[in-house]
């Protein structure tokens, strides 16, 4: 009798202890859409925005499936996607079919994509977080999204590490500055959508975060809508007298030529000062990165001087 309740006791030990892993290794989050809850680390994981893609690489992590592969390639560029990551639609509306054929454990995406949130949590667990949102702040929402996936994927101190280099990055690059003498002026950061019209970075942007962290003052004192710009015509900077224009690449053809024919642009102080800069293209809609490559960009850019025009 003692021999059987011993074995029974046996028995069940090791059944506990069988299990204890599994219940050591699940973990929840609670996110934009109800809570998260894991058993393991993911290991086969899908993007449907380029902000979640970026936090991903950041942290090490090749998805084996992000939406608008080809157009990451061209407009965000760094973090670099590695080849034979699949295409699965667009960010908009991505296939779910697609998504359901690479078997993940683990889907990012955003609340524009809520309505199919439900599907999507019949693939695979689903962690929704937007960077982008009516009154949120676009640096400290992604620092959060990188935090938290590296929660997840047991990549913490690499998140703590890419978030330190950010940080370091960003106070040499204001060393610099100060040391030139280059933070006296505000300046306006913009992307050409015509001779005659610019989006300029607002107050409320990712670009911001990075202007704020080099001692700049940002020359656009207007809120803009939540992905953190205006577009406006020429006209409604030129009473920013004392401010320097930054021009994020890339610009339409011919239109170095057509601004240089311009009498409106080629009164503006800025440009009668020589201080019209331009500094290669950065993705003004993903997540921490883009402020480490605008800062880093921008220092150069104002350290090398300025002209009478654009590229």
């Amino acid at each position: 009798m003692f021999i059987r309740s011993e074995r029974c006791w046996r028995y069940g030990a090791a059944l506990l202890l069988s299990l204890l892993p599994v219940f050591a290794g699940a973990a929840s989050w609670h996110h934009e859409q109800g809570t998260l809850t894991l058993n393991k680390t993911p290991e086969r994981v899908i993007a449907l925005n380029w902000a979640a893609t970026e936090a991903l690489l950041l942290l090490g992590v090749t998805p084996i499936g992000v939406a608008d592969r080809d157009g990451y390639n061209v407009w965000v560029r760094e973090p670099e996607l590695p080849e034979g990551v699949a295409n699965i639609g667009t960010r908009v509306a991505p296939s779910l079919e697609a998504i359901a054929e690479l078997k993940p454990d683990l889907i990012v995406t955003s609340s524009e994509m809520a309505p199919a949130s439900n599907l999507l949590e019949r693939i695979a667990p689903t962690y929704v977080v937007s960077v982008y949102k009516q009154g949120s702040r676009p640096f400290e929402k992604a620092s959060g999204m990188l935090t938290t996936l590296g929660e997840m994927l047991n990549r913490e101190e690499r998140a703590k590490a890419v978030l330190n280099d950010i940080d370091q990055t960003l106070q040499t690059q204001r060393r610099r500055l100060e040391n030139a003498g280059l933070t006296e002026r505000p300046v306006a950061l913009v992307n050409f959508l015509d001779d005659r019209h610019v989006r300029v970075y607002a107050p409320n942007g990712l670009f911001q975060s990075a202007l704020d962290a080099l001692g700049l003052e940002n020359a656009w004192p207007h809120t803009g809508n939540y992905w953190g710009f205006s577009v406006v015509g020429l006209e409604a900077i030129a009473p920013y007298q004392d401010s320097r224009i930054v021009v994020i690449s890339p610009t339409l053809p011919g239109l170095s030529d057509t601004l240089a024919d311009s009498p409106f642009w080629t009164y503006l102080p800025p440009v009668q000062r020589n201080q019209v800069y331009q500094i290669d293209p950065v993705w003004p809609f993903g997540g921490v990165f883009p402020v480490k490559r605008l800062a880093t960009l921008l220092a150069e850019g104002l350290l090398a001087g300025g002209s009478d025009n654009v590229r």
